[in-house]
């Protein structure tokens, strides 16, 4: 129901504020600003989106919880969406989820409400439970012997015991 709102409330909110933008400074300067944003929009969201690919490409080499990077790669997607649809008011939202402050507290936000039921990297099937039970304190393992009478072909470096 909420979506409907929005489609309906979106375009009625950008009407009413070209046509207030445009009585006050006149048709070209109202549609050379809708291009202008556009342009400096799609600048910024390159050179955002390249630090945040970055990012999300350094918590993969980590093996930290990618969920963060992710979240503001797509939160620079959804605004250079809004920054190449004309008009003001989604110019607006646009250029607000440009700034990594508002980006956080939006993350931080969802966050908040969203449940992760399990979470997991690799094939190792490690698996993240933010709320563990009792029963979590199993920990799976691999293991392989190694027979004690094999020795190294090779010489002691000095720095290991063999």
């Amino acid at each position: 129901m909420w979506l409907l709102f929005a489609f309906v409330a979106v375009p009625l909110i950008e009407i009413a504020l070209f046509i207030s933008v445009g009585e006050a400074i006149g048709l070209w300067p109202t549609l050379a600003t809708v291009v202008i944003t556009a342009f400096l929009g799609t600048w910024l969201v390159r050179s955002q989106g390249l630090a945040a690919v970055g990012n999300l490409q350094r918590s993969f080499a980590e093996l930290d919880d990618p969920t963060e990077p992710l979240a503001h790669g797509a939160m620079i997607l959804i605004s250079g969406v809004l920054l190449l649809t004309p008009g003001f008011f989604t110019d607006a939202i646009g250029f607000s989820l440009l700034v990594p402050f508002v980006r956080s507290a939006v993350f931080h936000y969802v966050r908040r409400r969203v449940t992760v039921q399990s979470f997991s990297m690799g094939t190792s099937h490690n698996t993240y439970n933010p709320h563990p039970r009792a029963s979590d304190d199993i920990i799976d393992g691999e293991f392989s012997e190694v027979d004690p009478a094999q020795r190294p072909t090779h010489q002691s470096s000095g720095w290991t015991k063999h």
